[in-house]
């Protein structure tokens, strides 16, 4: 790419987020991980600097996921029933770079298991992996009230990401993580205003903005993704512009939402047109992740090892080509 006489300089700054504490810092984790720090345009790093690169995030579900596809279940099988041993799996060999540990178990429609079995579940996966965890809760918020205090106690010092603080429901999870020492993901649904609403509401309980990473709803490939990579876009551009309620890394939960999508998960007879299920639904996740990178993305919430790894291969050819 011929780089063009007028370079465009931006006035603003993502800010930079630290994920995971090592044993220096008073937790246990082998490595940390930064996310931000980009003063430019995604991968226009001749405007300036990139940032800290994308991360991969891999889902651990504290119950068997009953109605995931069999393709998808087929490389978890094995330890499906195991959140302890599903994290190992993704990390040693899947190359996750984080753990994303979604409690669903404790869902009054999922069976509604107690705070101290969540604590237990957390735990085990921390002394399992090595690599920084993120928590969401079930996202039922009187639930999640009554659990994530436990949970947030039991990782203290481990600067965990916890999620997710919504409009609604923010207080309570604000005054975890600034008590223990945690991350915080504030959610909005697709709307530019709304998010920088919950981005000044956290804030304004004294929650640092340099511990905070935004989620908005995220759109698979088809159903809505232009609409959500504009907003995404949007708001990158408003950080660079040197707005600093959106100068925050952004989390995509790519993998869920691309498995709703029928395309991903239809069986090869439900659709022989569509080509085999064992590849298209791994495509269908690589491609929305891929396309999310150009908004901003920083943090990938996904599920299929092939398409972790063929994003990974992405992501090292972006700063590659890059550098």
């Amino acid at each position: 790419m011929e780089i063009p006489n007028i370079v465009e300089r931006w006035s603003g700054e993502v800010t930079e987020v630290t994920l995971g504490a090592t044993k220096e810092e008073g937790g246990t984790r082998k490595k940390i991980i930064k996310l931000g720090g980009a003063n430019c345009i995604p991968y226009i790093d001749f405007e300036g600097c990139p940032g800290h690169r994308p991360v991969i995030a891999m889902d651990v579900l504290d119950i068997v996921p009953e109605e995931w596809p069999e393709v998808l279940l087929e490389p978890f099988k094995e330890v499906v029933s195991s959140p302890r041993e599903w994290a190992k799996k993704c990390v040693e060999e899947y190359g996750a770079d984080l753990i994303c540990l979604k409690l669903d178990s404790v869902h009054p429609d999922k069976g509604n298991k107690s705070a101290e079995e969540a604590v237990k579940t957390v735990q085990s996966v921390l002394q399992a992996v090595e690599v920084p965890l993120i928590i969401w809760g079930c996202d039922d918020p009187r639930r999640d009230n009554e659990v994530m205090p436990r949970v947030s106690q039991a990782a203290t010092g481990e600067r965990c990401l916890l999620a997710s603080a919504t409009q609604d429901n923010y207080k309570t999870l604000a005054a975890l993580c600034l008590a223990d020492g945690h991350n915080l993901v504030t959610q909005a649904p697709v709307d530019v205003n709304i998010q920088k609403q919950v981005n000044i509401l956290v804030t304004d309980t004294g929650f640092p903005v340099d511990r905070i990473v935004m989620f908005q709803t995220t759109g698979a490939l088809g159903y809505g993704i232009e609409y959500v990579y504009s907003i995404q876009e949007r708001e990158r551009l408003a950080a660079l512009s040197g707005d600093k309620w959106l100068a925050l890394p952004i989390l995509c939960n790519v993998g869920y939402e691309s498995w709703r999508a029928k395309e991903a998960k239809a069986r090869d007879e439900e659709a022989p047109g569509w080509g085999l299920a064992r590849e298209r639904g791994p495509l269908w996740e690589t491609i929305t992740a891929v396309t999310l990178l150009q908004s901003g993305a920083d943090i990938l919430r996904m599920l299929h090892p092939k398409a972790v790894k063929a994003v990974k291969k992405q992501i090292e050819a972006l700063y590659t080509n890059n550098a």
